[in-house]
């Protein structure tokens, strides 16, 4: 298993693509975070705005980037014939994927605590300027906050199972574009069918389930009594799906011929 893990580390880390990526993906998540903290404004007591999640705002974005990576490390295996391969000098097919799927979360945890803890960081010197301050009701942005830190870890927890999802997804449809495609859909496709939607118990129940609406309320640290699923129990969500993704990719591993 060790010799597999070196194998994909090896795999992962000589493609330059990936290298750029996952930069990209530290960046944008900093980048979109500051700006989003740097323009808003609570202006009087309980503004209702939530300073943290305004600050991780980057990991909508990031965790695209990151889904990519996932995909890529399956497809282009796929496409340059490359699986063929890794299955000779590995047969066991599940140490394939539990390999793919370590290496892969390994990578994400580094990369998303650069960018969470990078965002909250910026956060937390910006937004008291913005008015974010105790005289409205709000504390300084702090990990010694059991709140903040929930969202924080839970921030790089997501982008992991998200990762973790895209690559059982590549493994299910062994193409790249379709698997991006389809990532992208889970993830956009049920806030967008939220808003369409006008019946409020459907609107509920499709909150609960979407990916990344039950995943990122991971982040909300006040008024998390009126969200539609727990901060917690939303990332058990995003948990079920990439364990879904990858059961069934797994299965399809095992039984297809490369």
């Amino acid at each position: 298993m060790r010799n597999v893990g070196r194998a994909e580390w090896t795999k992962l880390r000589t493609d330059a693509s990936n290298g750029w990526l996952l930069l990209g993906a530290v960046a944008l998540t900093l980048a979109i975070g500051a700006a989003v903290a740097m323009t808003s404004r609570c202006d009087a007591v309980a503004c209702g705005e939530d300073a943290t999640r305004l600050s991780l705002t980057g990991v909508m974005v990031g965790q695209v980037v990151v889904a990519i990576v996932a995909v890529l490390m399956v497809g282009n295996e796929y496409s340059t014939g490359m699986m063929q391969t890794t299955v000779a000098a590995v047969p066991r097919r599940l140490t394939v994927l539990l390999s793919k799927a370590a290496v892969l979360s390994a990578v994400i945890l580094v990369v998303g605590a650069v960018g969470v803890f990078g965002s909250l960081l910026i956060g937390g010197m910006v937004t008291p300027g913005r008015g974010f301050t105790e005289a409205h009701g709000y504390e300084a942005m702090s990990l010694a906050n059991s709140t903040t830190l929930r969202a924080a870890v839970g921030s790089v927890l997501y982008l992991v199972l998200i990762g973790l999802l895209s690559l059982g997804l590549a493994l299910i449809v062994r193409s790249s574009a379709t698997a991006i495609g389809i990532v992208l859909g889970l993830l956009f496709f049920f806030p967008i069918l939220t808003q369409v939607i006008t019946d409020p118990d459907w609107q509920r129940l499709l909150q609960q389930i979407a990916p990344m609406t039950a995943g990122l309320s991971i982040q909300t640290t006040i008024g998390v009594d009126r969200l539609p699923i727990g901060p917690w129990e939303g990332l058990g969500v995003v948990a079920l799906w990439a364990t879904g993704a990858l059961t069934v990719g797994g299965a399809v591993l095992r039984a297809r011929d490369v």
